[in-house]
């Protein structure tokens, strides 16, 4: 009991008080201004990170695409492709075939996502950035090519300057009963590769693009299609064109925006985003135990003085605002520091992209950020709360009558 009131006696009652208050309050200042700036980091970053994908699917994907309600096909005639066609808002339309295949190259085989395209695929110059190697071409001179992912590519080895090996594709056939030749339970149709694409790693290791008339003489389709992809003018909102088109074609047909066919994918994003939020907030409320501690600290040091200021008539409530001033003070000065340090650092990504991914082959060189407004608002609302709740506390017990009054 001795040592522990002989500690107490020299680092909390003796004149290095105030030396030591003020280290506590350094340290609570700098947490607070370490995990904003963290925190506005790296919710930028997920910004950036969406806005990326958000980019890159609505670059090579189509603003809308129409599917049938049941089943994986529907008929189409030229009374549906029409009544498509001249929805305002509608700049082209592009009938699709699509199905699991599979694909063989000298040894080499795998299972990919064969999308046989309409004559206006490559119009709508979806593909146009993405060919790294060969040519963007579905069709010359009456030749049917295939458009595949850089992911099969490397697989299967494909050398499409080959003209002798071309791409075998295969799928199961309806098969008589006791048919035993297993070369009879395949359809099969050869193609030559004309361009290889890169666009992200699932697409590039999972999809095939070849001429609609291919796929449907392999599918032995007449008039079926699996989906068809529309691009927009730009001149009306895809809302309206969906309201549109779903008023047109009736319940028989789902209708999907470029957005919603990758919802999941977004609304991961999103949770994730939520979880670093509520995440970093937890840190930041455990720093906030500094700030409870420097003001508690602060009014033990200064009890005899709220004692002389209440006996001058100070009401308790000017008592409790200088406490709350002072944790305005600690957690405010970190939190904008670290705010002003965050978009700095963001703004320097954004401009000379100094900090990269690190992986070859990467969708972005370097890590994309992207400064919300709303993201800033709610880090300031989070430690506007937190240095609230941290320091009622110490607030009250400055504001007690009971607290001053057996002074010595």
């Amino acid at each position: 009991m001795n040592l522990a009131y002989f500690i107490a006696k020299r680092y909390f009652f003796s004149r290095k008080k105030k030396t030591f208050i003020h280290v506590i309050s350094l340290i609570s200042m700098l947490v607070v201004g370490v995990s904003t700036m963290a925190l506005i980091i790296v919710l930028s970053v997920f910004n950036g990170l969406e806005g990326l994908l958000r980019n890159m699917y609505g670059s090579f994907e189509a603003d809308i695409v129409v599917l049938p309600t049941a089943g994986k096909t529907f008929q189409l005639s030229p009374e549906l492709l029409e009544e498509v066609a001249s929805t305002p808002g509608v700049a082209s339309v592009v009938d699709v075939i699509e199905d699991n295949v599979l694909v063989k190259y000298n040894n080499a085989q795998r299972v990919v996502r064969l999308k046989g395209v309409g004559a206006d695929f490559l119009k709508q110059g979806r593909f146009k950035d993405a060919i790294t190697y060969g040519e963007m071409v579905l069709k010359k001179d009456s030749v049917a090519y295939a458009l595949v992912g850089r992911g099969i590519q490397y697989d299967l080895s494909i050398n499409i300057q080959d003209d002798y090996h071309p791409l075998l594709i295969f799928i199961p056939k309806d098969v008589a009963p006791g048919q035993m030749n297993p070369e009879r339970l395949f359809a099969q149709r050869p193609i030559l590769v004309g361009g290889v694409f890169a666009v992200e790693k699932y697409f590039d290791e999972s999809f095939l693009y070849v001429p609609v008339e291919f796929a449907q003489d392999l599918f032995q389709y007449t008039t079926r299609r699996s989906a068809l992809e529309l691009k927009l003018t730009g001149h009306q909102q895809p809302e309206d064109v969906k309201a549109a088109l779903q008023s047109a074609l009736g319940s028989d047909y789902i209708i999907k925006l470029n957005e919603e066919i990758h919802s999941g994918l977004y609304r991961i994003l999103q949770w994730e985003k939520l979880f670093v939020f509520l995440t970093f907030g937890i840190i930041l409320a455990i720093g906030s135990i500094n700030i409870y501690f420097s003001l508690s600290m602060l009014v033990i040091s200064k009890k005899k003085d709220w004692a002389v200021i209440k006996a001058l008539g100070a009401p308790a409530v000017l008592l409790r605002r200088i406490v709350l001033a002072n944790g305005a003070l600690i957690a405010l000065g970190g939190a904008f520091s670290g705010l002003f340090l965050g978009l700095l650092i963001c703004w320097l990504q954004q401009r000379f992209g100094w900090i990269s991914m690190g992986v070859p082959g990467a969708i972005s060189d370097a890590y994309p950020v992207q400064i919300q407004v709303w993201d800033v608002l709610a880090t300031v609302v989070l430690v506007i709360l937190i240095t609230v709740f941290s320091s009622i506390q110490p607030a009250r017990k400055a504001a007690n009558k009971d607290d001053h009054s057996n002074l010595s």
